[in-house]
């Protein structure tokens, strides 16, 4: 059984994996706010695991085992915030750290069950997708917002922060998953972007462009 620091770590590589299926130990210090020597002492404990290969001075190669693992403990997580927004009526923007405390729950029952009375989604409320029990995660074909031409419409489906602060802001505007938006005009100063939806606009900054996924 893993640990809850195991699965922490098998986390934090699940989101900061590269194409090439490396990571490096600098980043996952940063990402876990964890001390180098600490980070490089549970690799090689995730070494003889099997879920990295591990050598001084170079990136961490993650292996097949370990992509698995850790897309099961997100498949926890993001099924925990789907039902506490749908079943229990939580906002979106509260769900995130309730989520944190419950996917170290070790029932595989207890979550099947969750997704059956979910109706199996294959997204969580901030529109990530949900690995199945295989761990395997359906490819979304989205871009940001911020890369999006003057006049295109499109549709809002998923954020890639998960903020308090950040989901409040897009309640406060009606900003919400499945909108569609159009683009009316874009600053060439700073990528600041008017958008329309509702029958209003709303200025948004790059910042917050960067963060809003959407689909022509």
């Amino acid at each position: 059984m893993k640990t809850l620091t195991e699965e922490n770590y098998l986390k934090a590589i699940f989101h900061l994996i590269k194409p090439d299926n490396t990571v490096t130990v600098a980043d996952l210090s940063k990402f876990l706010n964890i001390k180098m020597p600490s980070v490089n002492s549970m690799m090689k404990k995730f070494a003889k695991k099997n879920w990295v290969r591990y050598e001084n001075y170079k990136p961490l190669e993650v292996t097949e085992s370990c992509k698995k693992e850790a897309a099961l403990i997100v498949r926890k997580h993001r099924l925990t915030e789907m039902f506490l927004v749908k079943k229990m009526n939580i906002g979106w923007e509260n769900v995130h750290d309730i989520a944190e405390q419950l996917e170290h729950i070790h029932s595989d029952e207890f979550f099947e069950k969750m997704d059956e009375l979910l109706n199996f989604p294959k997204i969580d409320p901030h529109g990530e997708p949900i690995p199945d029990k295989d761990g395997n995660i359906i490819e979304q074909d989205l871009k940001k917002l911020s890369t999006c031409k003057l006049n295109e419409k499109v549709v809002l489906k998923a954020v890639t922060l998960d903020t308090e602060d950040f989901l409040s802001f897009l309640n406060e505007r009606n900003l919400i998953l499945e909108m569609e938006l159009q683009i009316i005009k874009i600053e060439n100063i700073d990528a600041t972007m008017t958008v329309k939806f509702l029958n209003k606009t709303e200025v948004l900054s790059k910042i917050i462009c960067d963060k809003l996924l959407v689909k022509s």
